[in-house]
């Protein structure tokens, strides 16, 4: 079974997608656990009327705002599956995403792998760009760069344990899937293929440059432990890599 994860906090507009995303999927033995993030809106009551057709969506209300990491990892400790998959309450999922993936770890005796993926707009136009996927994945090459989009990343939680997120703002699913890949002893593999959208939203902190050079320092400082200087080296590896190797793998068409 994989046990698929999404945070939820007012997303009132996008979630409803984002649950029938799941629902279409050719491969159906999964579970969704939603953890709401105690929202305002009406998110909750469309997951609930959800939930009531479909008893493999699991909603957990918080008493108060956590944060996302905090949701990620509620519902990781409560998931039941062989598998553990990340989807956003914004994003969604082509249908054959989970059993083309699955198949692919299982053929491939892999551990930790990812998907190629399409960027579309907030009323979920395409916008032309996609990420590719690489090959392999290595826990070095994954050091100086995040290059697995969450919405696209499953490992395998019965081999690997349960990952955590650390509880830092920014850069948590950049550090699960960097200690997915140390656990696993091997390489990520990248499935080839377009399997899930990403939803880019105006004023999203992910599409706001202007904190990246302290996001991505306080990831090694902070969350690695390297010293001041080390996370300097490292943080001027990560903008070699951010703007003159990861390009080659954004494609636009």
């Amino acid at each position: 079974m994989v046990s698929i994860i999404t945070p939820l906090f007012n997303a009132e507009k996008f979630i409803a997608q984002t649950l029938e995303s799941v629902r279409n999927q050719t491969y159906s033995n999964w579970e969704h656990i939603i953890v709401d993030d105690a929202s305002n809106d009406a998110s909750t009551a469309i997951v609930e009327q959800r939930a009531l057709q479909d008893n493999r969506i699991q909603l957990i209300k918080l008493p108060e705002n956590k944060g996302a990491a905090f949701c990620r990892n509620h519902a990781t400790e409560v998931a039941k599956g062989d598998y553990i998959a990340f989807l956003d309450s914004d994003d969604l999922w082509h249908p054959d995403k989970l059993e083309k993936q699955i198949n692919f770890m299982e053929k491939n005796d892999c551990s930790v792998s990812f998907t190629s993926y399409l960027h579309m707009d907030e009323a979920g136009n395409l916008l032309n760009k996609r990420i590719k996927a690489l090959p392999l994945l290595s826990y070095r090459k994954q050091h100086r760069n995040n290059y697995i989009g969450n919405l696209t990343g499953v490992y395998k939680a019965s081999q690997l344990g349960k990952i955590l997120a650390p509880g830092i703002r920014k850069r948590q699913d950049w550090a699960v899937w960097l200690e997915a890949i140390k656990k696993s002893g091997n390489p990520a593999k990248g499935l080839q293929e377009d399997l899930a959208y990403y939803r880019v939203r105006e004023g999203s902190i992910s599409s706001n440059k202007r904190n990246l050079v302290s996001y991505n320092f306080k990831f090694y400082h902070k969350h690695l432990s390297y010293s001041w200087l080390a996370s300097v080296f490292y943080l001027l590896r990560f903008f070699w890599e951010y703007f003159f190797v990861r390009p080659k793998q954004i494609e636009k068409f």
